[in-house]
């Protein structure tokens, strides 16, 4: 029955993808707007199929249905239940089935959102390419990747998901973040494709997408500190990212996400850098794509990878698909993306942005020189050449550096062009925050050059942050944090929580191995000191439930017990960790057990004592409290000009876009007047055919 339901959902969803490609494809060429308003009808369909295949799949894993090859291959009855419902995105098929569940529900709510303008050929495009983009989807559940297959010969059990995929709470919840920011980013990018093929290339799309585009960059990176998190709590080595093939799959598309979200308001502001969207989009897509390739194609060895699977070649030829039509449609509109207007100053905010482009897409481009070079290299010379820490320590730390003095100095520049004067001024306090963040990080005994500019950097990009949340809060009280702007100063405020984090527990780690006895021994103590933390070994522990056995010890950290433990599982062979950690502010101690206790009752343990890791994950807990916050709009400036006065260009509708002065826009110093208009100074049509409201 579970088969018969989920298959019948996938059909459903695939006939509903196809239909609406069909109708759409129709009604935009004949111009007909009542085939073109059926996109809404078609999307429910697709989202009925995507959710009784999720529902069918649950219902055979939580009713252990063998007769299912993924769930007789995945499932177990000694699954615990949080780790039993996690098991669909655990494996290949199922991680294909969210994917396409998650993209479906963002396509009726692109419909639903768009419901009263779904004959307006831009949202009619749109919708098309998101339905050719679930038609991929729901047709490698019907092939490659299907879900629901059957065997004839069900065994009584099944060996469960992968050990380190079920001794930790955050693989219930890590997955699905980032697959909510990957699938996420199929709406911008559909309306970007929908204006070129449309000519529509104003301003319009993109702010019709910009919320769309915040929304899945936060879910993103929120998944992939969770991510971080989960390999710190779990594998035992001390880390959180070791720039694994597949930690880089979902970095990259975070760096062009997140060069588009700084970019963008260039354009809305001065109808520059079209080119330079439309591009970080569509590269940000297309990355998605590479990344999910990367993951469930077997061609690299991870921690993170799924086994080696035929739907390689076919991601592999979609992501090929994808990057020769956006090549294609912005070569044959290039002449209409040619911008109004130029960077009248390097020392301006339009200036500081165009940098930043640069120096996102340098750092995109030597993260993914690393991932596929080894890829490379074997197809070409059947050598494979490990590219390692070194590499992407050496070549992304100066870039990351570049990146912490364009948030100090960024925020503050005014658009078109900025004075001495005016960077003396608003400079002078970031500065003498940065010397202060310096000053501190020395006396609490940090050395090396490497974080101890990074200290300063992020304390001079911090106090640009402050400044204007203080100018912000100071005119408009509290509710001045709300709109795009000062939220986005919240979010740069977590991004330097991170770096901070990552300069001191990557630069200041202490590590020892030591053997210890409950009694203490010539060469076996029973209580050691690192890094003024008192460790002190008390006992050794046993457990055995239905899914596994553990062997563990009783570790005192300065008064508070650990049990960091070996864990084996019923249905596997492998010795898993598990780690026991004591976090505070301060610092970070990490036991675990490098054997299994000895016939004397003595232990082998390793310490680990990082400082501010926690900053690490709090960092991450404010970018999406950021996210949310610039994703509301932000209160309307009120124009100053006298009532006789022409009224100033305002921003867009919501009041939250970029240099609109004030709280809910750019910079609280008012450095002119809202965004451009809308339409395309190059299109004489365009300001009837661009959409004058926000929508998103």
């Amino acid at each position: 029955m579970n088969a018969a339901l989920g298959t019948a959902g996938v059909i459903l969803a695939l006939v509903g993808s196809l239909g609406a490609i069909a109708t759409l494809a129709v009604g935009l060429r004949g111009r007909r707007t009542e085939l073109m308003r059926m996109s809404r009808t078609y999307s429910w369909m697709v989202m009925g199929g995507a959710t009784l295949a999720v529902v069918a799949m649950e219902r055979a894993l939580i009713t252990r249905d063998f007769s299912l090859e993924f769930v007789a291959n995945n499932g177990s009855h000694a699954t615990p239940a949080i780790y039993n419902f996690a098991t669909m995105w655990s494996a290949l098929e199922g991680s294909i089935l969210l994917w396409g569940f998650i993209l479906a529900g963002f396509t009726l709510a692109v419909a639903i959102k768009f419901r009263k303008r779904l004959d307006d050929p831009l949202v009619a495009w749109a919708m098309l390419v998101m339905f050719v983009v679930c038609l991929f989807f729901f047709g490698l559940m019907l092939g490659p990747a299907n879900p629901f297959r059957v065997i004839a010969n069900p065994p009584l059990d099944g060996p469960g998901p992968n050990p380190l995929l079920q001794n930790h709470v955050l693989m219930a919840f890590h997955p699905p973040m980032l697959y909510l920011g990957y699938v996420g980013f199929t709406v911008p990018f559909a309306f970007a494709i929908a204006a070129l093929a449309t000519g529509r290339l104003g301003e319009g799309w993109l702010i019709e997408t910009r919320r769309w585009t915040l929304i899945a960059w936060a879910f993103l990176s929120v998944g992939i500190v969770l991510g971080a998190w989960w390999s710190h709590e779990v594998l035992g080595w001390g880390g959180y990212w070791a720039w694994d093939p597949v930690e880089n799959a979902s970095f990259l598309p975070w760096l062009t996400g997140t060069a588009y979200l700084h970019s963008v308001m260039v354009q809305e502001r001065r109808g520059m850098l079209r080119v330079w969207n439309l591009s970080l989009l569509c590269a940000t897509f297309a990355l998605t794509i590479l990344g999910t390739f990367l993951t469930r194609s077997g061609v690299i060895d991870s921690v993170h990878a799924f086994s080696d699977s035929t739907i390689g070649p076919l991601l592999l030829g979609f992501f090929g698909l994808i990057v020769l039509v956006t090549v294609g449609l912005v070569g044959w509109r290039g002449d209409r993306l040619r911008s109004p207007a130029r960077i009248d100053s390097p020392a301006s905010r339009e200036g500081a942005f165009l940098l930043n482009n640069i120096v996102f897409a340098g750092f995109a481009f030597v993260v993914l020189l690393g991932t596929v070079f080894p890829l490379i290299s074997e197809a070409l010379t059947a050598e494979r050449v490990t590219v390692g820490e070194p590499y992407f320590d050496r070549m992304t730390m100066p870039i990351g550096m570049v990146l912490l003095f364009l948030m100090a100095v960024a925020p503050v520049l005014p658009w078109r062009k900025a004075s001495l004067e005016t960077l003396r001024t608003r400079l002078l306090w970031p500065g003498w925050i940065g010397t202060g963040a310096l000053a501190v990080a020395v006396l609490v005994g940090a050395r090396g050059f490497a974080p101890l500019l990074a200290f300063f950097l992020a304390g001079f990009a911090g106090g640009s942050a402050l400044r204007q949340l203080a100018l912000a809060t100071r005119r408009q009280g509290w509710r001045g944090l709300v709109g795009r702007t000062n939220g986005g100063m919240i979010v740069h405020i977590g991004v330097l929580l991170i770096a901070v984090g990552l300069a001191a527990s990557s630069s200041f780690e202490v590590e020892r191995d030591a053997r210890m006895c409950v009694e203490a021994a010539p060469g076996c103590p029973s209580t050691i000191t690192v890094s003024g933390h008192e460790i002190t070994f008390l006992g050794s522990t046993s457990d055995i439930t239905a899914a596994r056995r553990q062997v563990g010890a009783r570790i005192s950290i300065d008064g508070q017990v650990h049990e960091p433990a070996i864990q084996q599982f019923v249905n596997g062979t492998q010795q898993i960790g598990k780690p026991s950690v004591k976090n505070t502010p301060i610092n970070s101690v990490m036991l675990t057990l490098t054997d299994l206790p000895a016939a004397d009752g003595s232990v082998a343990v390793k310490v680990i004592v990082q400082p501010l890791v926690v900053w690490l994950w709090t960092g991450g807990a404010v970018i999406g409290i950021g996210s949310i916050m610039a994703a509301f709009p932000g209160r309307r400036r009120i124009p100053t000009a006298p009532v006789s006065a022409p009224a100033p260009i305002e921003g867009p509708p919501d009041g939250d876009g970029p240099g609109g002065g004030g709280p809910g826009g750019g910079s609280p110093e008012g450095d002119g007047p809202g965004p451009a208009p809308l339409s395309d100074p190059d299109v004489p049509d365009s300001s009837s055919a661009e959409p004058a409201s926000v929508g998103s």
